[in-house]
């Protein structure tokens, strides 16, 4: 049975891995898109980011973006040419980490039941966790085969956890008890 705090470990593990992903690569690597319909891994990193930050926000905190000049650059409905440039990879990372602290924070204040509603939304938590996990690792999956195929770098090993599987080629968690 996966609980929050054990749930945590595992975003941060996924975190670590896009980290593995993208930390070796040159700025110029990140920013490359492969065709003008397709995003840059820079992109990949802030809108994983950007997911998590609207998650959490619209379900259980209702708090400012970390950097709202990012917004919709980063939203998914933002078709690929009408993105715009990316802002350099210092200011995604800081934003990337940013968004962690802040999910670290609501999901502890959830678990250790300083929220209202605290069986309710610890329920949610687990939930939305288990899908930021989740979503990570499918934009991982894309980072990976771009870092691979078409810049000729090595992969990472995979995360070594008994609590990810693979799923159509997607590293997942699967379970969320009820």
């Amino acid at each position: 049975m996966f609980d929050v705090t054990e749930l945590l470990v595992e975003y941060d593990r996924a975190r670590a891995y896009t980290d593995e992903l993208w930390r070796d690569l040159r700025s110029d690597e990140l920013l490359w898109r492969p065709s003008e319909d397709s995003s840059a891994i820079g992109w990949h990193l802030g809108h994983q980011a950007h997911v998590a930050h609207f998650m959490v926000r619209n379900l259980t905190a209702a708090e400012p973006s970390p950097d709202p000049e990012l917004d919709a650059l980063m939203d998914s409905a933002t078709p690929e040419r009408s993105r715009g440039v990316l802002p350099e990879i210092r200011r995604l990372a800081d934003f990337r980490a940013t968004v962690a602290d802040r999910v670290h924070a609501r999901m502890l204040d959830i678990a250790g039941h300083r929220v209202g509603a605290p069986a309710q939304l610890d329920i949610v938590a687990r939930h939305l966790l288990t899908t930021l996990i989740n979503h990570e690792y499918q934009h991982d999956k894309w980072i990976g085969e771009v870092r691979s195929r078409d810049l000729g770098h090595a992969l990472p090993a995979d995360p070594d956890s008994d609590r990810v599987t693979l799923v159509d080629g997607y590293l997942m968690v699967c379970e969320v008890p009820a």
